[in-house]
């Protein structure tokens, strides 16, 4: 997929498309080959998701990674499933609702975007945050999402700020 058809494409579209994926990849898959997936994407590979042909006949390659690197505790592939189908639940509900997505894109001109519906899990009393980002800067036209775990610390600071300022 070009990044100008990612880019024609209604991001609701988009985000259908790349949830229903992810659902594909790990929940509907069997549990051996999901976490085999989980694996691959844990140990920094770009993994290969699947091609699917569109309306004007190309062809749209989806690749996978995760980011990883701000995850608080010890990931196991248990966590990381509950994180993703915490994910895959926010973002259907998100889409069934017809809420307004935030998008944050990459500066410069690039072809990273970060979705703003987030994943809140905790593990062992730590929370953790996972966005779906998706860069459609691949060579050969494809996409890559990646599944990225964010700083909580940066959501809690807000919500504290947030509360301080409603209580002047």
């Amino acid at each position: 997929m070009t990044s100008a058809q990612i880019q024609a494409m209604p991001q609701e579209k988009f985000l259908l498309v790349a949830v229903n994926l992810l659902h594909t990849a790990f929940v509907e898959a069997a549990r051996t080959e999901a976490k085999k997936l989980y694996n691959e994407i844990s140990q920094g590979s770009i993994v290969h998701l699947t091609s699917v042909k569109l309306a004007d006949d190309s062809i749209a390659r989806f690749d996978l990674s995760l980011a990883h690197g701000e995850y608080q505790g010890s990931l196991n592939y248990g966590a990381f499933r509950a994180s993703l189908t915490t994910l895959i639940g926010n973002i259907s509900k998100a889409l069934s609702e017809e809420k307004e997505l935030r998008v944050f894109n990459a500066l410069n001109g690039g072809n990273a975007m970060i979705f703003g519906i987030t994943a809140v899990t905790h593990e062992d009393d730590k929370p953790n945050v996972m966005v779906l980002a998706a860069d459609t800067a691949q060579e050969g036209g494809g996409t890559t999402l990646q599944l990225m775990y964010l700083n909580p610390e940066q959501f809690m600071g807000s919500k504290t700020n947030a509360e301080a300022d409603g209580e002047n």
